[in-house]
Protein backbone atom coordinates (compact mmCIF):
# COMPACT_ATOMS: atom_id res chain seq x y z
CA UNK A 1 0.00 0.00 0.00
CA UNK A 2 1.82 3.51 -1.26
CA UNK A 3 1.28 5.81 1.34
CA UNK A 4 -0.13 8.64 -0.57
CA UNK A 5 -0.57 12.32 0.80
CA UNK A 6 -3.54 12.55 2.37
CA UNK A 7 -6.92 13.79 1.22
CA UNK A 8 -8.02 15.87 3.08
CA UNK A 9 -5.64 18.26 5.84
CA UNK A 10 -5.54 16.51 9.75
CA UNK A 11 -4.75 18.69 12.76
CA UNK A 12 -2.41 17.23 14.94
CA UNK A 13 -1.58 19.13 18.27
CA UNK A 14 2.06 18.51 17.40
CA UNK A 15 4.10 17.85 14.58
CA UNK A 16 4.39 14.15 13.20
CA UNK A 17 3.72 12.32 10.49
CA UNK A 18 0.30 10.59 8.87
CA UNK A 19 -1.67 9.63 6.30
CA UNK A 20 -5.44 9.64 6.32
CA UNK A 21 -8.24 9.02 4.34
CA UNK A 22 -12.12 10.45 4.85
CA UNK A 23 -12.87 13.71 6.47
CA UNK A 24 -11.68 15.90 8.97
CA UNK A 25 -12.05 15.40 12.46
CA UNK A 26 -14.73 16.73 14.40
CA UNK A 27 -14.86 16.59 18.34
CA UNK A 28 -18.24 15.95 19.04
CA UNK A 29 -18.77 12.56 17.78
CA UNK A 30 -17.28 9.50 19.60
CA UNK A 31 -14.97 6.24 17.96
CA UNK A 32 -17.07 3.30 17.90
CA UNK A 33 -16.06 0.07 16.15
CA UNK A 34 -12.61 0.03 14.69
CA UNK A 35 -9.17 -1.55 14.24
CA UNK A 36 -6.02 -0.29 15.96
CA UNK A 37 -2.99 -0.91 14.88
CA UNK A 38 0.53 -0.19 16.74
CA UNK A 39 4.04 -0.83 16.38
CA UNK A 40 6.73 0.20 18.58
CA UNK A 41 10.39 -0.90 17.67
CA UNK A 42 10.63 -1.94 14.03
CA UNK A 43 13.68 -3.11 12.24
CA UNK A 44 11.92 -2.80 8.94
CA UNK A 45 10.64 -0.20 6.96
CA UNK A 46 7.36 1.00 8.36
CA UNK A 47 5.91 1.59 4.86
CA UNK A 48 6.30 -1.98 4.38
CA UNK A 49 5.30 -2.73 7.76
CA UNK A 50 2.22 -1.02 7.51
CA UNK A 51 0.83 -3.04 4.53
CA UNK A 52 0.59 -5.51 7.07
CA UNK A 53 -2.39 -3.21 9.05
CA UNK A 54 -4.95 -3.32 5.93
CA UNK A 55 -5.42 -7.12 7.02
CA UNK A 56 -8.22 -5.37 8.86
CA UNK A 57 -9.48 -2.48 6.84
CA UNK A 58 -12.69 -4.75 7.39
CA UNK A 59 -13.07 -3.41 10.92
CA UNK A 60 -13.05 0.17 9.97
CA UNK A 61 -14.32 0.54 5.55
CA UNK A 62 -14.85 4.00 5.69
CA UNK A 63 -11.45 5.51 6.51
CA UNK A 64 -7.78 5.04 7.89
CA UNK A 65 -4.80 6.62 9.14
CA UNK A 66 -1.06 6.00 9.67
CA UNK A 67 0.83 8.03 11.88
CA UNK A 68 4.68 8.03 13.12
CA UNK A 69 5.36 8.97 16.43
CA UNK A 70 7.44 12.23 15.82
CA UNK A 71 10.91 11.17 18.20
CA UNK A 72 10.41 7.65 17.59
CA UNK A 73 10.51 6.99 13.95
CA UNK A 74 10.35 3.29 14.26
CA UNK A 75 7.12 3.62 15.94
CA UNK A 76 3.86 3.72 13.97
CA UNK A 77 -0.16 3.52 14.71
CA UNK A 78 -2.57 2.45 12.11
CA UNK A 79 -6.19 2.72 12.70
CA UNK A 80 -9.36 1.89 10.66
CA UNK A 81 -12.50 3.48 11.36
CA UNK A 82 -16.25 2.76 10.92
CA UNK A 83 -18.34 6.16 11.57
CA UNK A 84 -21.53 5.35 13.63
CA UNK A 85 -22.38 9.09 12.57
CA UNK A 86 -23.46 10.30 8.95
CA UNK A 87 -20.40 12.10 8.50
CA UNK A 88 -16.49 10.48 8.96
CA UNK A 89 -15.42 12.18 12.03
CA UNK A 90 -13.28 11.29 14.93
CA UNK A 91 -10.11 9.59 13.78
CA UNK A 92 -6.91 8.06 15.91
CA UNK A 93 -5.23 8.10 17.44
CA UNK A 94 -6.49 10.60 19.69
CA UNK A 95 -4.61 13.64 21.29
CA UNK A 96 -6.18 16.56 22.82
CA UNK A 97 -3.88 20.09 23.71
CA UNK A 98 -3.94 19.45 27.31
CA UNK A 99 -1.62 16.13 26.90
CA UNK A 100 0.64 16.32 23.91
CA UNK A 101 2.35 13.86 25.34
CA UNK A 102 -0.34 11.09 25.13
CA UNK A 103 -1.37 9.31 22.19
CA UNK A 104 -4.30 6.68 22.47
CA UNK A 105 -6.03 4.04 19.93
CA UNK A 106 -8.83 2.01 21.01
CA UNK A 107 -11.83 0.08 19.75
CA UNK A 108 -14.85 0.46 21.75
CA UNK A 109 -17.53 2.13 23.88
CA UNK A 110 -16.84 3.77 27.16
CA UNK A 111 -20.45 4.05 28.52
CA UNK A 112 -20.31 5.96 31.54
CA UNK A 113 -17.68 8.57 30.01
CA UNK A 114 -20.27 11.10 30.70
CA UNK A 115 -20.87 10.17 34.23
CA UNK A 116 -17.22 10.26 34.94
CA UNK A 117 -16.55 13.66 33.24
CA UNK A 118 -19.14 15.16 35.47
CA UNK A 119 -18.00 13.23 38.85
CA UNK A 120 -14.64 14.60 38.34
CA UNK A 121 -15.16 18.16 36.73
CA UNK A 122 -12.80 16.92 33.59
CA UNK A 123 -12.25 19.65 31.28
CA UNK A 124 -13.04 18.09 27.81
CA UNK A 125 -11.54 19.21 24.59
CA UNK A 126 -13.66 16.92 22.48
CA UNK A 127 -17.55 15.25 23.10
CA UNK A 128 -14.97 11.89 21.56
CA UNK A 129 -16.13 9.38 24.95
CA UNK A 130 -12.31 7.89 24.72
CA UNK A 131 -11.24 11.08 26.02
CA UNK A 132 -12.12 9.75 29.56
CA UNK A 133 -9.37 7.41 28.74
CA UNK A 134 -6.67 10.79 28.62
CA UNK A 135 -8.13 12.55 31.57
CA UNK A 136 -8.42 9.01 34.01
CA UNK A 137 -5.08 8.53 33.17
CA UNK A 138 -3.60 11.39 34.36
CA UNK A 139 -5.62 11.84 37.59
CA UNK A 140 -5.36 8.14 38.75
CA UNK A 141 -3.02 5.95 36.48
CA UNK A 142 -3.29 3.46 34.17
CA UNK A 143 -4.78 1.18 37.34
CA UNK A 144 -8.13 3.12 38.10
CA UNK A 145 -8.35 4.79 34.60
CA UNK A 146 -9.19 1.02 33.54
CA UNK A 147 -10.94 -0.29 36.43
CA UNK A 148 -13.23 3.32 36.72
CA UNK A 149 -14.27 1.82 32.57
CA UNK A 150 -18.13 0.74 31.85
CA UNK A 151 -17.77 -0.43 28.64
CA UNK A 152 -16.26 -2.86 25.73
CA UNK A 153 -12.27 -1.53 25.00
CA UNK A 154 -8.96 -2.38 23.61
CA UNK A 155 -6.49 0.50 24.16
CA UNK A 156 -3.33 1.08 23.41
CA UNK A 157 -1.92 4.47 25.10
CA UNK A 158 1.49 5.71 24.48
CA UNK A 159 2.93 8.33 27.22
CA UNK A 160 5.81 9.92 25.36
CA UNK A 161 6.65 12.15 28.53
CA UNK A 162 7.26 9.11 31.02
CA UNK A 163 8.51 6.38 27.99
CA UNK A 164 5.40 4.36 28.90
CA UNK A 165 3.49 1.92 26.61
CA UNK A 166 -0.16 0.98 28.05
CA UNK A 167 -2.10 -2.16 26.67
CA UNK A 168 -5.38 -3.64 28.14
CA UNK A 169 -8.85 -5.13 27.27
CA UNK A 170 -12.10 -5.07 28.16
CA UNK A 171 -13.03 -7.47 31.05
CA UNK A 172 -14.77 -10.51 28.80
CA UNK A 173 -12.57 -9.56 25.85
CA UNK A 174 -15.87 -7.99 23.64
CA UNK A 175 -13.09 -6.11 22.25
CA UNK A 176 -10.57 -8.10 20.78
CA UNK A 177 -6.06 -7.35 21.04
CA UNK A 178 -3.35 -9.42 20.04
CA UNK A 179 0.41 -8.37 20.50
CA UNK A 180 3.77 -10.02 19.09
CA UNK A 181 6.90 -9.39 21.26
CA UNK A 182 10.10 -10.17 20.52
CA UNK A 183 13.21 -11.41 22.57
CA UNK A 184 14.60 -7.76 21.76
CA UNK A 185 11.70 -5.66 22.77
CA UNK A 186 10.31 -4.92 19.09
CA UNK A 187 6.14 -5.08 19.95
CA UNK A 188 3.68 -4.79 17.03
CA UNK A 189 -0.21 -5.09 18.40
CA UNK A 190 -3.34 -5.39 16.40
CA UNK A 191 -7.27 -5.92 16.79
CA UNK A 192 -6.75 -9.22 14.91
CA UNK A 193 -3.83 -11.28 14.71
CA UNK A 194 -3.98 -11.98 10.52
CA UNK A 195 -2.72 -8.22 11.30
CA UNK A 196 0.29 -9.66 12.63
CA UNK A 197 0.89 -12.57 10.64
CA UNK A 198 3.69 -11.07 8.15
CA UNK A 199 5.24 -8.64 10.22
CA UNK A 200 8.99 -8.90 9.83
CA UNK A 201 11.96 -8.44 12.35
CA UNK A 202 15.53 -8.62 12.97
CA UNK A 203 15.60 -11.56 15.38
CA UNK A 204 16.72 -15.12 14.37
CA UNK A 205 13.63 -17.04 16.86
CA UNK A 206 10.03 -16.67 15.65
CA UNK A 207 7.75 -14.19 17.98
CA UNK A 208 4.03 -15.67 19.21
CA UNK A 209 1.35 -13.61 18.57
CA UNK A 210 -0.89 -14.15 21.48
CA UNK A 211 -4.63 -12.71 22.47
CA UNK A 212 -3.87 -10.22 24.74
CA UNK A 213 -5.33 -11.40 28.73
CA UNK A 214 -9.19 -9.62 29.08
CA UNK A 215 -9.70 -7.73 32.38
CA UNK A 216 -6.00 -7.06 32.13
CA UNK A 217 -3.52 -4.33 31.45
CA UNK A 218 0.30 -4.56 30.75
CA UNK A 219 2.80 -1.64 31.30
CA UNK A 220 6.22 -1.17 28.75
CA UNK A 221 8.90 1.03 29.06
CA UNK A 222 10.09 2.17 26.02
CA UNK A 223 13.52 2.97 24.93
CA UNK A 224 14.73 5.21 23.05
CA UNK A 225 14.99 3.17 20.43
CA UNK A 226 11.54 2.62 20.40
CA UNK A 227 11.36 -0.89 21.72
CA UNK A 228 10.18 -1.61 24.68
CA UNK A 229 10.44 -4.24 27.89
CA UNK A 230 7.21 -5.09 29.76
CA UNK A 231 7.75 -4.30 33.49
CA UNK A 232 3.66 -5.22 34.69
CA UNK A 233 0.90 -7.20 33.91
CA UNK A 234 -2.16 -6.60 36.45
CA UNK A 235 -5.76 -7.88 36.25
CA UNK A 236 -7.93 -4.95 37.07
CA UNK A 237 -11.49 -6.02 36.74
CA UNK A 238 -12.69 -9.98 37.28
CA UNK A 239 -15.97 -10.78 36.64
CA UNK A 240 -17.15 -12.06 40.17
CA UNK A 241 -16.37 -8.99 41.60
CA UNK A 242 -18.61 -5.80 41.54
CA UNK A 243 -17.19 -3.04 38.83
CA UNK A 244 -14.75 -0.27 40.58
CA UNK A 245 -17.49 2.17 38.34
CA UNK A 246 -20.38 0.89 39.90
CA UNK A 247 -20.13 3.57 42.39
CA UNK A 248 -21.01 6.66 39.99
CA UNK A 249 -23.23 4.18 37.96
CA UNK A 250 -27.11 6.18 37.30
CA UNK A 251 -29.15 3.10 38.09
CA UNK A 252 -29.38 3.88 42.78
CA UNK A 253 -28.11 0.79 44.20
CA UNK A 254 -29.88 -2.31 44.73
CA UNK A 255 -31.62 -4.33 47.51
CA UNK A 256 -29.05 -6.80 49.07
CA UNK A 257 -31.20 -9.25 49.96
CA UNK A 258 -31.73 -12.43 48.52
CA UNK A 259 -35.14 -13.65 48.52
CA UNK A 260 -36.41 -14.21 45.21
CA UNK A 261 -38.77 -11.43 44.69
CA UNK A 262 -35.67 -8.75 45.44
CA UNK A 263 -33.40 -11.12 43.13
CA UNK A 264 -35.80 -11.31 40.39
CA UNK A 265 -36.87 -7.28 40.22
CA UNK A 266 -32.80 -6.66 40.68
CA UNK A 267 -31.78 -8.87 37.28
CA UNK A 268 -35.05 -7.20 35.68
CA UNK A 269 -33.72 -3.83 36.85
CA UNK A 270 -30.11 -4.45 35.78
CA UNK A 271 -30.30 -5.98 32.49
CA UNK A 272 -32.89 -2.84 31.42
CA UNK A 273 -30.18 -0.73 32.38
CA UNK A 274 -27.59 -3.05 30.54
CA UNK A 275 -29.60 -2.48 27.65
CA UNK A 276 -30.25 1.50 28.12
CA UNK A 277 -26.72 2.46 28.30
CA UNK A 278 -26.07 1.02 24.98
CA UNK A 279 -28.25 2.18 22.99
CA UNK A 280 -25.68 5.19 22.13
CA UNK A 281 -25.43 5.64 19.02
CA UNK A 282 -26.21 8.22 15.74
CA UNK A 283 -26.83 5.27 13.28
CA UNK A 284 -28.99 2.95 13.13
CA UNK A 285 -29.78 0.07 16.18
CA UNK A 286 -30.84 -3.56 14.94
CA UNK A 287 -31.14 -6.88 16.90
CA UNK A 288 -29.90 -10.24 16.03
CA UNK A 289 -33.36 -12.78 17.12
CA UNK A 290 -32.86 -16.31 17.27
CA UNK A 291 -36.11 -17.01 18.70
CA UNK A 292 -34.22 -18.18 21.91
CA UNK A 293 -34.86 -17.01 25.25
CA UNK A 294 -31.53 -14.40 25.30
CA UNK A 295 -31.68 -12.80 21.98
CA UNK A 296 -35.97 -12.35 22.49
CA UNK A 297 -35.06 -10.12 26.00
CA UNK A 298 -32.67 -8.33 24.27
CA UNK A 299 -34.89 -7.37 21.00
CA UNK A 300 -37.71 -7.13 23.06
CA UNK A 301 -36.09 -4.62 25.71
CA UNK A 302 -34.54 -2.98 22.86
CA UNK A 303 -37.49 -1.97 21.24
CA UNK A 304 -39.68 -0.81 24.26
CA UNK A 305 -36.97 1.84 25.13
CA UNK A 306 -36.53 2.38 21.71
CA UNK A 307 -39.83 3.66 21.94
CA UNK A 308 -39.53 5.35 25.26
CA UNK A 309 -36.52 7.33 24.26
CA UNK A 310 -38.42 8.11 21.02
CA UNK A 311 -35.98 7.12 18.21
CA UNK A 312 -37.20 7.90 14.73
CA UNK A 313 -37.27 4.75 13.44
CA UNK A 314 -38.62 1.03 13.79
CA UNK A 315 -35.56 -1.42 15.44
CA UNK A 316 -34.99 -3.41 12.58
CA UNK A 317 -34.63 -7.47 13.70
CA UNK A 318 -33.01 -10.22 11.96
CA UNK A 319 -33.07 -13.89 11.89
CA UNK A 320 -31.61 -16.78 9.41
CA UNK A 321 -32.41 -20.10 9.29
CA UNK A 322 -34.09 -22.85 6.42
CA UNK A 323 -37.86 -21.88 5.98
CA UNK A 324 -38.79 -25.16 8.81
CA UNK A 325 -36.66 -24.52 11.41
CA UNK A 326 -37.02 -23.91 14.66
CA UNK A 327 -35.27 -20.75 15.07
CA UNK A 328 -37.25 -18.73 12.24
CA UNK A 329 -40.50 -19.63 13.39
CA UNK A 330 -39.92 -18.46 17.47
CA UNK A 331 -38.12 -15.45 15.60
CA UNK A 332 -41.51 -14.67 13.93
CA UNK A 333 -43.55 -15.06 16.68
CA UNK A 334 -41.19 -12.63 18.75
CA UNK A 335 -40.97 -9.80 16.16
CA UNK A 336 -44.82 -9.95 15.91
CA UNK A 337 -45.57 -9.95 19.57
CA UNK A 338 -42.69 -6.58 19.84
CA UNK A 339 -43.09 -4.83 16.96
CA UNK A 340 -40.12 -4.70 15.15
CA UNK A 341 -38.93 -4.64 11.63
CA UNK A 342 -38.60 -8.14 10.78
CA UNK A 343 -36.14 -9.53 8.34
CA UNK A 344 -35.50 -13.42 7.68
CA UNK A 345 -32.68 -14.77 5.69
CA UNK A 346 -33.41 -17.69 4.01
CA UNK A 347 -30.40 -20.15 4.83
CA UNK A 348 -29.26 -23.26 2.73
CA UNK A 349 -26.48 -26.08 3.62
CA UNK A 350 -25.22 -25.11 0.17
CA UNK A 351 -24.78 -21.57 0.84
CA UNK A 352 -23.36 -22.44 4.28
CA UNK A 353 -20.81 -25.02 2.96
CA UNK A 354 -19.50 -22.56 1.04
CA UNK A 355 -18.84 -19.86 3.18
CA UNK A 356 -16.99 -22.01 5.98
CA UNK A 357 -13.03 -20.93 4.11
CA UNK A 358 -14.01 -17.11 4.55
CA UNK A 359 -15.65 -17.75 8.30
CA UNK A 360 -12.40 -19.34 9.18
CA UNK A 361 -10.10 -17.08 8.01
CA UNK A 362 -12.29 -14.12 9.95
CA UNK A 363 -12.38 -16.37 12.70
CA UNK A 364 -8.72 -17.01 13.43
CA UNK A 365 -9.61 -20.48 15.17
CA UNK A 366 -10.40 -24.24 14.10
CA UNK A 367 -12.75 -24.71 16.97
CA UNK A 368 -15.05 -26.88 15.94
CA UNK A 369 -18.27 -25.47 17.65
CA UNK A 370 -17.50 -21.76 16.98
CA UNK A 371 -16.94 -22.41 13.49
CA UNK A 372 -20.58 -24.14 13.05
CA UNK A 373 -22.51 -21.10 14.85
CA UNK A 374 -20.71 -18.88 12.80
CA UNK A 375 -21.66 -19.64 9.67
CA UNK A 376 -24.83 -19.02 9.93
CA UNK A 377 -23.84 -15.18 11.63
CA UNK A 378 -21.32 -14.62 9.22
CA UNK A 379 -24.05 -14.63 6.36
CA UNK A 380 -26.72 -12.80 8.29
CA UNK A 381 -24.53 -9.76 9.12
CA UNK A 382 -23.51 -10.17 5.04
CA UNK A 383 -27.08 -9.98 4.69
CA UNK A 384 -27.75 -6.69 7.27
CA UNK A 385 -24.52 -5.22 5.48
CA UNK A 386 -25.82 -5.29 2.04
CA UNK A 387 -29.47 -4.67 2.19
CA UNK A 388 -30.20 -2.56 5.52
CA UNK A 389 -29.21 0.93 7.00
CA UNK A 390 -28.16 -1.12 10.28
CA UNK A 391 -25.28 -0.65 11.75
CA UNK A 392 -25.08 -1.19 15.40
CA UNK A 393 -26.47 -5.06 16.09
CA UNK A 394 -27.41 -6.10 19.40
CA UNK A 395 -26.59 -9.53 19.93
CA UNK A 396 -27.63 -11.92 23.46
CA UNK A 397 -23.90 -13.08 23.56
CA UNK A 398 -22.91 -14.30 27.01
CA UNK A 399 -26.32 -15.35 28.65
CA UNK A 400 -25.93 -19.15 28.57
CA UNK A 401 -22.30 -18.73 30.27
CA UNK A 402 -23.62 -16.54 32.97
CA UNK A 403 -27.02 -17.88 33.92
CA UNK A 404 -26.36 -21.64 33.39
CA UNK A 405 -28.03 -21.90 29.93
CA UNK A 406 -25.96 -25.02 28.05
CA UNK A 407 -27.69 -28.58 28.31
CA UNK A 408 -25.18 -30.18 30.36
CA UNK A 409 -25.86 -28.08 33.25
CA UNK A 410 -28.81 -30.47 34.34
CA UNK A 411 -25.54 -33.14 34.60
CA UNK A 412 -23.71 -30.60 37.34
CA UNK A 413 -22.35 -32.53 40.11
CA UNK A 414 -23.41 -29.77 42.91
CA UNK A 415 -24.30 -26.25 42.45
CA UNK A 416 -21.26 -24.83 43.75
CA UNK A 417 -19.62 -27.05 40.65
CA UNK A 418 -21.98 -25.57 38.13
CA UNK A 419 -21.17 -22.21 39.49
CA UNK A 420 -17.41 -22.62 39.35
CA UNK A 421 -18.26 -23.39 35.67
CA UNK A 422 -20.06 -20.68 34.65
CA UNK A 423 -17.08 -18.59 35.79
CA UNK A 424 -14.95 -20.44 33.85
CA UNK A 425 -17.05 -20.23 30.55
CA UNK A 426 -17.12 -16.52 31.23
CA UNK A 427 -13.48 -16.29 31.77
CA UNK A 428 -12.88 -18.59 28.31
CA UNK A 429 -15.70 -16.27 26.40
CA UNK A 430 -13.13 -14.20 24.15
CA UNK A 431 -11.96 -17.97 22.42
CA UNK A 432 -14.71 -18.59 21.62
CA UNK A 433 -18.48 -17.10 21.63
CA UNK A 434 -17.14 -13.22 21.86
CA UNK A 435 -14.73 -14.26 19.02
CA UNK A 436 -17.51 -15.41 17.11
CA UNK A 437 -19.55 -11.93 17.57
CA UNK A 438 -16.75 -10.17 16.86
CA UNK A 439 -15.30 -11.28 13.74
CA UNK A 440 -18.64 -12.08 12.01
CA UNK A 441 -19.55 -8.82 12.30
CA UNK A 442 -17.05 -6.86 11.93
CA UNK A 443 -15.92 -8.88 8.59
CA UNK A 444 -18.48 -7.12 7.18
CA UNK A 445 -18.19 -3.15 9.31
CA UNK A 446 -20.60 -3.88 11.57
CA UNK A 447 -20.42 -2.84 15.30
CA UNK A 448 -22.20 -5.76 17.88
CA UNK A 449 -23.47 -4.91 21.31
CA UNK A 450 -23.83 -7.16 24.41
CA UNK A 451 -25.76 -5.99 26.91
CA UNK A 452 -25.98 -9.52 28.90
CA UNK A 453 -22.49 -8.92 29.85
CA UNK A 454 -22.75 -5.87 31.45
CA UNK A 455 -20.65 -5.62 34.16
CA UNK A 456 -23.07 -5.14 36.90
CA UNK A 457 -25.36 -7.62 35.52
CA UNK A 458 -22.89 -9.90 35.60
CA UNK A 459 -21.27 -9.26 38.77
CA UNK A 460 -24.72 -9.50 40.76
CA UNK A 461 -26.02 -12.75 39.14
CA UNK A 462 -22.69 -14.65 39.99
CA UNK A 463 -22.66 -13.18 43.62
CA UNK A 464 -25.95 -15.00 43.75
CA UNK A 465 -26.40 -18.14 46.11
CA UNK A 466 -25.13 -20.70 44.19
CA UNK A 467 -28.58 -22.71 44.46
CA UNK A 468 -30.43 -19.99 42.78
CA UNK A 469 -28.41 -20.88 39.42
CA UNK A 470 -28.87 -23.66 38.47
CA UNK A 471 -31.56 -25.84 36.45
CA UNK A 472 -34.61 -26.15 38.28
CA UNK A 473 -37.63 -28.52 37.56
CA UNK A 474 -35.80 -29.85 34.16
CA UNK A 475 -35.25 -26.48 33.19
CA UNK A 476 -32.05 -24.48 32.51
CA UNK A 477 -32.00 -20.38 32.96
CA UNK A 478 -34.92 -21.27 35.65
CA UNK A 479 -33.94 -17.89 37.52
CA UNK A 480 -33.64 -15.52 34.45
CA UNK A 481 -36.59 -17.01 32.91
CA UNK A 482 -39.17 -16.43 36.45
CA UNK A 483 -37.17 -13.03 36.32
CA UNK A 484 -39.67 -11.74 33.39
CA UNK A 485 -42.39 -13.90 33.77
CA UNK A 486 -45.93 -12.25 33.69
CA UNK A 487 -44.61 -9.14 32.07
CA UNK A 488 -45.92 -9.92 28.53
CA UNK A 489 -42.25 -9.27 27.60
CA UNK A 490 -42.22 -11.79 25.31
CA UNK A 491 -44.56 -14.45 23.99
CA UNK A 492 -44.76 -16.92 27.08
CA UNK A 493 -44.15 -20.04 24.96
CA UNK A 494 -40.27 -18.28 23.74
CA UNK A 495 -40.16 -17.80 27.92
CA UNK A 496 -40.02 -20.91 28.14
CA UNK A 497 -38.26 -22.24 24.98
CA UNK A 498 -35.74 -25.11 25.59
CA UNK A 499 -32.11 -24.19 25.07
CA UNK A 500 -31.51 -24.51 21.26
CA UNK A 501 -27.56 -24.03 19.87
CA UNK A 502 -28.07 -20.81 17.21
CA UNK A 503 -25.99 -23.65 14.70
CA UNK A 504 -28.36 -26.18 15.56
CA UNK A 505 -32.10 -24.25 15.10
CA UNK A 506 -30.84 -23.27 11.93
CA UNK A 507 -32.17 -26.35 10.25
CA UNK A 508 -35.03 -28.18 10.86
CA UNK A 509 -35.40 -30.65 13.76
CA UNK A 510 -35.21 -33.64 11.33
CA UNK A 511 -31.70 -33.03 10.32
CA UNK A 512 -29.26 -30.59 12.08
CA UNK A 513 -26.72 -28.08 10.08
CA UNK A 514 -23.57 -29.90 11.66
CA UNK A 515 -25.25 -33.47 9.91
CA UNK A 516 -25.04 -31.61 6.53
CA UNK A 517 -21.19 -29.82 6.93
CA UNK A 518 -20.24 -33.38 8.07
CA UNK A 519 -21.81 -35.32 5.17
CA UNK A 520 -20.18 -32.74 2.51
CA UNK A 521 -17.04 -33.01 4.22
CA UNK A 522 -16.83 -37.13 3.98
CA UNK A 523 -15.81 -36.82 0.65
CA UNK A 524 -12.86 -33.83 1.69
CA UNK A 525 -11.25 -36.26 4.27
CA UNK A 526 -9.81 -40.02 3.46
CA UNK A 527 -8.94 -42.17 6.05
CA UNK A 528 -5.54 -42.02 5.20
CA UNK A 529 -5.61 -38.58 6.46
CA UNK A 530 -7.28 -39.26 9.62
CA UNK A 531 -4.89 -42.55 10.66
CA UNK A 532 -1.98 -40.25 10.70
CA UNK A 533 -3.68 -36.84 12.14
CA UNK A 534 -1.78 -37.38 15.07
CA UNK A 535 1.65 -36.74 13.37
CA UNK A 536 0.20 -34.28 11.03
CA UNK A 537 -1.57 -32.00 13.89
CA UNK A 538 -0.16 -32.51 17.05
CA UNK A 539 -1.14 -29.68 18.89
CA UNK A 540 -4.66 -30.57 19.31
CA UNK A 541 -5.65 -33.45 16.40
CA UNK A 542 -8.85 -33.31 14.91
CA UNK A 543 -10.99 -36.32 15.49
CA UNK A 544 -13.25 -36.39 12.82
CA UNK A 545 -13.12 -35.56 9.41
CA UNK A 546 -15.18 -32.61 9.70
CA UNK A 547 -12.40 -30.88 12.83
CA UNK A 548 -9.82 -32.18 10.07
CA UNK A 549 -11.04 -29.98 7.37
CA UNK A 550 -11.47 -27.32 9.44
CA UNK A 551 -7.81 -27.22 10.55
CA UNK A 552 -6.48 -27.68 7.53
CA UNK A 553 -8.15 -24.51 5.98
CA UNK A 554 -6.56 -23.00 9.49
CA UNK A 555 -3.26 -24.07 8.50
CA UNK A 556 -3.78 -23.09 4.82
CA UNK A 557 -4.25 -18.91 6.57
CA UNK A 558 -2.40 -19.48 8.91
CA UNK A 559 0.51 -22.26 9.44
CA UNK A 560 1.87 -23.02 12.42
CA UNK A 561 -0.12 -21.16 14.82
CA UNK A 562 -1.99 -24.22 16.09
CA UNK A 563 -1.43 -22.75 19.74
CA UNK A 564 -3.91 -19.74 19.04
CA UNK A 565 -6.48 -22.27 20.45
CA UNK A 566 -5.60 -24.10 23.36
CA UNK A 567 -8.57 -26.52 23.74
CA UNK A 568 -11.70 -27.41 21.77
CA UNK A 569 -15.04 -26.19 23.81
CA UNK A 570 -17.05 -29.18 24.71
CA UNK A 571 -19.97 -30.07 26.87
CA UNK A 572 -18.83 -30.65 30.61
CA UNK A 573 -19.97 -34.21 32.88
CA UNK A 574 -21.68 -35.51 29.71
CA UNK A 575 -18.69 -37.68 28.25
CA UNK A 576 -19.47 -35.58 24.82
CA UNK A 577 -17.44 -36.57 21.35
CA UNK A 578 -18.88 -33.32 19.69
CA UNK A 579 -19.81 -29.88 21.06
CA UNK A 580 -24.00 -30.35 19.52
CA UNK A 581 -26.55 -29.90 22.35
CA UNK A 582 -28.73 -32.27 19.93
CA UNK A 583 -25.97 -35.38 20.18
CA UNK A 584 -26.73 -35.68 23.96
CA UNK A 585 -28.62 -38.15 25.84
CA UNK A 586 -30.09 -35.63 28.08
CA UNK A 587 -31.24 -33.54 25.19
CA UNK A 588 -35.37 -33.17 24.77
CA UNK A 589 -36.86 -30.52 22.22
CA UNK A 590 -39.27 -28.82 22.73
CA UNK A 591 -42.54 -30.71 21.87
CA UNK A 592 -43.90 -28.11 19.41
CA UNK A 593 -40.30 -28.63 17.41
Amino acid sequence: VALTPADTAVTSVSSSSSTTRGIPDNPRTSCKMCGIWALFGSDECLSVQCTSAMKIAHRGPDAFRFENVNGFNSCCFGFHRLAIVDQLYGMQPLRIKKFPFLWLCYNGEIYNHHTLRKEFEFDYQTEVDGEILLHLYDRFGIQKMASLLDGVFAFILLDTANRKVYLGRDTYGVRPLFKLLTDDGFLAVCSEAKGLTDITHAMDTPANIVPFLPGHFEVFDLKPTGKVQSIQMEEFHCCTQEPAHAKYDTLERLPTSFDEESVKSNIRALFENAVKKRLMAQRRIGCLLSGGLDSSLVAATLVKLAKEEKLDYRVQTFSIGAEDSPDVLAARKVAAHIGSEHHEVNFTAEEGIQAVEDVIYHLETYDITTIRASVGMYLISKYIKQKTDSVVIFSGEGSDELTQGYIYFHKAPSPKVAAEDSVRLLKELYLFDNLRADRTTSAHGLELRVPFLDHRFTSYFLSLPDELKIPRHGVEKYLLRESFKGLNLIPEEILWRRKEAFSDGMMSMKKSWYTYLQEHLESMVNDDQMKKAHKTYPHLPPCTKEAYYFRQVFEKFYPGRAEWLSHYWMPRWTNATDPSARTLSIYKPDKDQ
